[in-house]
């Protein structure tokens, strides 16, 4: 495990929720911070170098796009895991894919933009080798949607 620096931790924090959306974001993140431009990318690549930082990106509000998200809970054959986790992993609404312990042994959320895709998707998992079940488990509500961790 990488040991993060209190500018690493600044820097992360940032990173996380407050990207300044301008021509040169990293210059400005770097006046945040006291140093320049430079600093600020050599510290970012060496953070995704080193994993604590897989990817800068935006953050949508999919129901707002006119997407609908489901979780969906698989009951896998453990020899077959790898297999049916590689086939989830292919479908390009697929945002999360874990394994767990208990009976529905992979889990997954499924992001669509309408029903009848989600429908498809699901019938075609429900159909690989070694799903025995499957469990579609609609959200009614959204109480939290967002990940941040604060770094201290």
């Amino acid at each position: 495990m990488m040991e993060l620096t209190s500018f690493d931790k600044s820097l992360l924090n940032i990173l996380q929720g407050s990207l300044p959306v301008c021509s040169h974001p990293f210059a400005a993140i770097g006046e945040q911070l006291g140093t320049d431009e430079q600093t600020v990318l050599e510290r970012v690549r060496a953070l995704k170098e080193k994993g604590c930082l897989r990817r800068i990106g935006t953050f949508f509000d999919s129901t707002k796009l006119g997407y609908e998200g489901t979780l969906v809970a698989l009951q896998v054959d453990p020899d077959q895991m790898q297999d049916v986790a590689e086939a989830v992993n292919q479908y390009p609404g697929v945002t999360h894919n874990y394994e767990r312990e208990g009976k529905y042994n992979l889990w997954f959320t499924l992001m669509t933009p309408a029903k009848s895709k989600e429908h498809e998707i699901l019938t075609e998992v429900r159909s690989l080798p070694g799903v025995a079940d499957l469990l579609n488990l609609k959200a009614q509500k959204k109480y939290k949607i967002n990940v941040q961790f604060k770094l201290h």
